[in-house]
This record gives C-alpha cells, sequence and structure tokens, in this order.
C-alpha cells in the first residue's frame, strides 16, 4: 500500500467514524433528545467542487492506469462524499438542557439572544458567536421556539 493509499484509506475511516457518530452517537448524547429538526443544506458548491476533484483524480489513475487499489478507494471515497453531503440531511438535535447543532453541544444557559431574519433564518447571538439555523420547513421554527420556552 502507498502513501497515497494509506491517506485515502485514513479519510475513508474519517468521514465514516463521523457519519457513525452523528448518526447514531449524537442522539443518544446527553439525555432523550426532545426535538429533532432537519436543516437546509449548506456549501453546496464546495461538495460539488470536491466530488469533481475526486472524479478527476479517479479518471486520472484510470487512464494511466494505475493501482486497482488506489482506483477502489477513491470509488468508496466519491460515494461517501456523496452520501454524506447529498444524501444525508443536517439536523439539530434540541435536548432537555442543550442542543447540538453541528456535532457541537451548546447549553442552552450560553444562549443570549434569539432572533429571526426575514429569510426565515433563526439567529442565536451565543457569547462569543452567533449560531445561523436555516431549517427545511418554516414550521419547524415554532417548533424550535416552543421547545426553547419550555427548557427555560
Amino acid at each position: 500500500m502507498s502513501l497515497t493509499d494509506g491517506f485515502i484509506a485514513l479519510c475513508i475511516a474519517a468521514l465514516l467514524l463521523f457519519s457513525l457518530y452523528n448518526d447514531f452517537i449524537l442522539p443518544r448524547r446527553n439525555g432523550p433528545t426532545r426535538l429533532s429538526v432537519a436543516l437546509r443544506r449548506r456549501h453546496k458548491i464546495d461538495s460539488l467542487i470536491f466530488i469533481g476533484l475526486l472524479a478527476i483524480l479517479l479518471w486520472n489513475n484510470v487512464t494511466h492506469q494505475g493501482p486497482q487499489l488506489t482506483t477502489t478507494l477513491l470509488m468508496v471515497l466519491c460515494f461517501l462524499a456523496f452520501w454524506l453531503f447529498w444524501l444525508r440531511r443536517p439536523t439539530l438535535l434540541m435536548k432537555r438542557d442543550g442542543l447540538f447543532y453541528g456535532g457541537v453541544w451548546i447549553a442552552y444557559e450560553r444562549i443570549q439572544s434569539i432572533n429571526l431574519s426575514e429569510d426565515g433564518i433563526l439567529v442565536m447571538q451565543l457569547e462569543q458567536r452567533r449560531l445561523l439555523i436555516a431549517v427545511q420547513q418554516l414550521d419547524d421554527l415554532e417548533r424550535i421556539y416552543h421547545t426553547l420556552v419550555e427548557a427555560r
């Protein structure tokens, strides 16, 4: 196995571990989930560029008759990238004492203010950071509000 194959295999393992953590472990952390809200996908162009670069690497490896292992690993990485960026939905998980946004735990005590922008994005102001939460359906904003009121 070459250094390139090892690096690609490491990237595949990291993506698989992230997806397992995000889909199976995260909903069970910090108690039961009170509300799970589907969010809008972000960075679609970045994901297309990444998948396009992987496709170029794959094409280059096939046309120059590179190692079969590298071709297989690149195909698996392309599939995982497509699955993570286009098929899987990002979610906001609201628990009793806080919420998970982007895989990060945020306690409700850290939220200083909540505003709604004109285009339907919920803005939560933390101590030093703002969270921009773009929900899939506008009805979810009301459900988030009611969950936050119950939690406080």
